[in-house]
């Protein structure tokens, strides 16, 4: 039995959970998010706490047992806290403008970059444009969203430069040194 998919989600106060056969809607504080789960798995709630069961012991079903209390648990948490990645921008001239609800990446490049964001999804940008904050209630989305803006200026591996995110080492290679090497 997966160890992840017997585990209760707790439902915090203020939350309302609908479940229509394989399709559950979580309604809370910051929004609402609906999603339809795979077969072979059902979802009960009973006092305030949300239990995955599976119909069977398929492999399928197994499969995805864990992925399904997973994404519901990332649902609960979205719409009752939310999802926050932090992106940080190394470099000379780097540095990230709010232009609106867009962002404009200034990343060496001969024009800005723009990054609009999806539905449901806020940007923030701080330290002087050192630092962009992508919020939002999806915990797919927001990490895409980061994904797509890193790979605008992914990190160098001689100087570092580039767009990464908070607390990411980047491995720096020793570039040439070009001393000591004659004849």
């Amino acid at each position: 039995m997966s160890r992840i998919g017997k585990q209760p989600i707790p439902l915090p106060s203020g939350l309302s959970v609908t479940i229509d056969g394989a399709t559950v809607s979580v309604k809370g504080p910051k929004g609402e998010l609906t999603r339809t789960f795979p077969a072979g798995v059902s979802f009960g709630e009973d006092d305030g706490v949300l239990q995955v069961e599976r119909d069977s012991d398929e492999q399928h079903h197994r499969a995805v047992h864990g992925l399904s209390r997973a994404l519901l648990a990332n649902m609960v948490t979205g719409v009752s806290e939310g999802f926050t990645k932090t992106l940080d921008i190394v470099g000379t001239g780097y540095r990230a403008d709010e232009d609106g609800t867009s962002v404009l990446l200034l990343v060496g490049f001969s024009h800005p970059v723009r990054v609009d964001p999806p539905a449901h999804i806020t940007f923030t940008v701080q330290d002087r444009g050192k630092r962009v904050i992508v919020q939002g209630i999806d915990k797919e989305v927001v990490g895409q969203v980061a994904v797509d803006m890193r790979r605008v200026r992914p990190p160098e591996p001689y100087k570092g430069k580039g767009i990464r995110y908070a607390g990411e080492h980047v491995p720096l290679k020793a570039g040439k040194s070009g001393k000591g090497k004659k004849g």
